[in-house]
């Protein structure tokens, strides 16, 4: 058997830095002389995509392709812009009795477990950023209420109140709702999405407050409903799912404490001097 095909030599990107494969160009790779036979090939791995529970859309969108013949002559036929797992599909799908299929089966099964990996991991990464940003909208957002009149006593009640303006429900019953245990910590235990919808309302409350002079728990707790209910509402007019309807995910506080043990050594190694007297709510994460 000669050189085993290059499969990465003719993947492509699209304006957006998504990778795919011209079905144009994988067929020869996989050792398919004739596009109807190949295309026989793509449609029972759509067949397996869909049974999956997979989009066939999202990994197999149709494209034409321009063919140049002798004496400049051009013709357009049909195409497919493969993701990795509709390549990896393909060659689940493909002529057994073909030795490049054997070569596609193993090199799609190993990138596609991989990519599939380090999605998982930007996925995580991003969602651990967002949930050290809540930390801090947190943290703002109580010193802004401490300096209302909030005090410590009565903090529940100004948090529940953002709760229940943009969930509908307060804190104590979104854990119910969404199974989280009650010694975990809500914010630990949910996706970026919602992560991020609770920061927007925490920033925009904070300044609320501030710029608008409010004081009292009253009307701290009624502006910090305002700004939830506001939110909500730019959730639904953009047609996104309300946040108590979001899915739980696992939790992130080992990943947080890991952070924070990484970030004190290196203010410790770099002897970074001590910050300055705090208020009540400098170590409030949003957990009630």
């Amino acid at each position: 058997m000669g050189q085993s095909p290059d499969f990465d030599k003719i993947k492509q990107e699209n304006v957006y830095g998504m990778e795919h494969w011209s079905a144009r160009d994988l067929a020869p790779l996989l050792g398919y002389a004739k596009w109807e036979r190949f295309e026989g090939a793509i449609k029972r791995a759509m067949t397996a995509c869909e049974k999956s529970g997979n989009r066939v859309e999202d990994h197999f969108p149709s494209a034409g392709k321009q063919i140049q013949f002798g004496k400049g002559a051009t013709q357009d036929v049909k195409d497919y812009a493969l993701s990795r797992f509709a390549c990896y599909l393909i060659a689940q799908n493909g002529d057994p009795r073909k030795p490049e299929i054997a070569t596609a089966q193993v090199y799609f099964a190993i990138s596609t477990r991989a990519n599939e990996i380090h999605e998982l991991r930007r996925q995580q990464e991003e969602r651990l950023e967002m949930r050290l940003k809540v930390i801090e909208s947190y943290k703002l957002l109580g010193q802004a209420a401490q300096q209302a009149g909030v005090n410590t006593e009565n903090f529940g009640i100004f948090i529940d109140a953002g709760y229940l303006g943009l969930h509908r429900h307060t804190l104590e019953e979104l854990k119910e709702r969404k199974d989280i245990p009650d010694d975990e910590d809500y914010l630990d235990n949910i996706g970026r999405a919602e992560l991020s919808a609770i920061d927007f309302k925490n920033n925009l409350t904070e300044g609320k407050i501030r710029g608008e002079g409010i004081t009292g728990l009253d009307d701290a707790s009624q502006a910090h409903y305002f700004v939830g209910d506001q939110v909500r509402k730019a959730i639904e007019a953009v047609g996104q799912p309300y946040p108590e309807d979001l899915p739980p995910a696992a939790s992130i506080r080992k990943m947080i404490e890991e952070r924070r043990r990484a970030s004190k050594k290196r203010r410790l190694k770099a002897q970074e001097p001590e910050q300055g007297q705090g208020t009540l709510f400098d170590d409030f994460e949003g957990n009630g």
